[in-house]
């Protein structure tokens, strides 16, 4: 399959398109910059150089690449929780989720994409009892940093979810842990290993379709859903080499 990984250096990007390649996909893969075209490469992607926030230039690239369908894997967020420049990180991070989520959709609308998976978040459930499953309403009553981080979610779900001739797929991941990662071993609930991630979205290019919860069984949130209809396994790791 012809697949538009935009986010191809980030963390799970970099795993995933390892399992991408490894399962014989063609993957077209993204950076915003010229100097990580060699890792794309290295990785086995047609880098592409593209800013999301420049539409056109997104929607060219789109296009360019043909693919059936687009994954969703870009965050920005280079500073860890208490650290200096982590708040800034947050406002960029929710600038990304809303305007690059929705240039991204629309670039796949204009090339005929069929098919969409994008990275969420499984921690931003309003707070209740016992454990949350993807029916359960978001944490709308934030405040502060959290509400931009909802907000930015809310968003980035329903531009994947409600372009119109696009079926969208939201991948809802714990804290990641592991390798790469700001923690090597899990945080607190919901979380999740980096491999697991990956190999979650791996599972969606085919399978599903709506909001999973992609984390452990550590109480906080169900993962039926994500078992029983992508094949989720949580203690998924990628073999080395893969």
């Amino acid at each position: 399959m012809r697949i538009f990984l935009a986010g191809a250096t980030g963390v799970v990007g970099r795993r995933l398109m390892r399992l991408l390649r490894h399962d014989g996909h063609q993957v077209a893969g993204t950076t915003r910059t010229s100097a990580k075209t060699a890792l794309l490469r290295e990785l086995g992607a047609v880098p592409v150089v593209v800013d999301v926030f420049d539409a056109a230039a997104l929607a060219d690239a789109v296009a360019a690449a043909q693919p059936e369908m687009v994954i969703h894997q870009l965050t920005d967020l280079p500073s860890a929780p208490g650290t200096p420049g982590y708040q800034a990180a947050q406002e960029a991070n929710r600038r990304l989720r809303i305007e690059g989520t929705r240039n991204l959709m629309q670039a796949a609308r204009g090339a005929g994409v069929r098919r969409a998976v994008a990275q969420s978040i499984a921690f931003i459930y309003a707070p209740g009892l016992g454990i949350r499953s993807e029916d359960d309403p978001l944490d709308l009553a934030a405040e502060g940093t959290r509400q931009n981080t909802v907000q930015g979610i809310v968003t980035l779900e329903h531009e994947v979810l409600q372009t119109p001739g696009i079926e969208g797929i939201v991948l809802r991941y714990g804290y990641l842990y592991g390798p790469d990662t700001w923690y090597d071993a899990p945080p607190k609930p919901p979380s999740v290993h980096v491999d697991a991630a990956a190999h979650a979205a791996l599972m969606a290019v085919k399978n599903g379709a709506g909001i999973y919860n992609i984390a452990e069984d550590d109480g906080a949130v169900s993962i039926a859903k994500a078992r029983r209809e992508l094949g989720f396994d949580p203690a998924y790791r990628i073999p080395a080499p893969c």
